[in-house]
């Protein structure tokens, strides 16, 4: 089976538990035959190279350093798990400080030893925040970065599909929109199951209208019921998903699940969200979020909660007021 690309792939962070899903999900999906691993933990990087070599695959070369330097030269794609991991009892905002200037050096880095990077994905929570910030510093385009948010809308889609005893594929277009944390925006108008619309079913004795509240509940839960049930932060899910999304940004099939990306439209502006999406060889691209009024005040209130915590990012210093965001990156305005 031929590679979709020769192009290298850097993954950071790869001696964890998502990043060595992602560099096993990139071989078997057979992406490119180069496959950068970085990570400052240098034991643990040389055990996952010595696992993958064990898989036997064929015509991948793996290679693994600690250097940024020597990983990021031409390097093409990036996709970056390389920050703190959520623990019991936390939430995807208590992560914000050490994140964020986690998220600074990856920008910095990128600037510095790969401009011409084509696409990055980031994944380390709070994944809106941290993206935002490697934007800023690494001087790319807002399409070219882009932040996992599609997983929960495939924890929405599972909800669904195990309380109505369906296949999930009958469940349809399940969308969550703004923050990847505790104030998402959980749409129902988009959605379809087992051909019918859900705006439709809720409210009605197959779904009544307290259950759906608390499915809604689980959904944004879904991270820590994860912690709850396995005793560490999801790693399968958003590794599979990330590589699903540089697969497309590498030429693939089409990402058509909401990813994060930088939105400055008037109604939503410098920050860092989840929104309707396609991700492609060309980057991200932005499309309508249509719901209903309730959804609409939900998404409302997810952006003015990330607009918070990017002011909070802005009053310790690591990135500057946004008055200052083209001093750094000449495509933010």
């Amino acid at each position: 089976m031929e590679f979709l690309t020769n192009d290298k792939l850097v993954i950071v962070g790869a001696a964890g538990m998502i990043g060595s899903n992602m560099a096993q999900t990139a071989a078997m999906m057979r992406l490119t035959p180069n496959i950068c691993l970085f990570d400052t933990y240098k034991p643990g990087l040389e055990g996952v190279v010595e696992e993958m070599n064990h898989c036997g695959f064929s015509g991948i070369n793996f290679t693994y350093t600690s250097d940024v330097a020597e990983a990021f030269k031409d390097a093409k794609y990036i996709v970056s798990s390389g920050g703190a991991a959520r623990k019991a009892g936390m939430t995807r905002e208590d992560l914000l400080r050490g994140n964020a200037r986690i998220a600074e050096q990856l920008g910095k880095d990128i600037k510095m030893y790969c401009p011409d990077v084509r696409h990055v994905v980031v994944i380390f929570n709070p994944a809106d925040i941290t993206g935002l910030v490697t934007l800023i510093y690494s001087g790319l385009k807002p399409s070219q970065v882009s932040t996992l948010a599609a997983l929960d809308s495939t924890r929405l889609r599972t909800e669904l599909a195990k309380y109505f005893h369906v296949p999930a594929d009958e469940v349809v277009n399940t969308r969550t929109y703004g923050g990847h944390g505790e104030q998402m925006a959980v749409f129902a108008t988009t959605t379809t199951v087992a051909g019918q619309p859900l705006a439709q079913i809720i409210g009605t004795k197959a779904l009544p209208r307290e259950e759906w509240e608390e499915m809604k509940q689980r959904v944004i839960q879904g991270g820590k019921n994860i912690i709850d049930l396995r005793g560490r932060s999801s790693f399968q899910s958003p590794a599979y998903l990330s590589i699903e999304m540089i697969a497309a940004a590498m030429g693939g099939k089409p990402f058509n699940w909401p990813v994060g990306t930088y939105v400055d439209n008037g109604s939503y502006d410098h920050i860092m969200m989840a929104m309707e999406t396609t991700l492609d060889k060309s980057g991200v691209e932005i499309h309508e979020v249509s719901g209903s009024p309730d959804e609409k005040k939900e998404l409302d209130e997810s952006y003015h909660h990330l607009c918070r915590l990017r002011d909070e990012v802005i009053s310790l210093g690591i990135i500057p007021p946004i008055s200052e965001w083209h001093d750094l990156n000449h495509n933010l305005n």
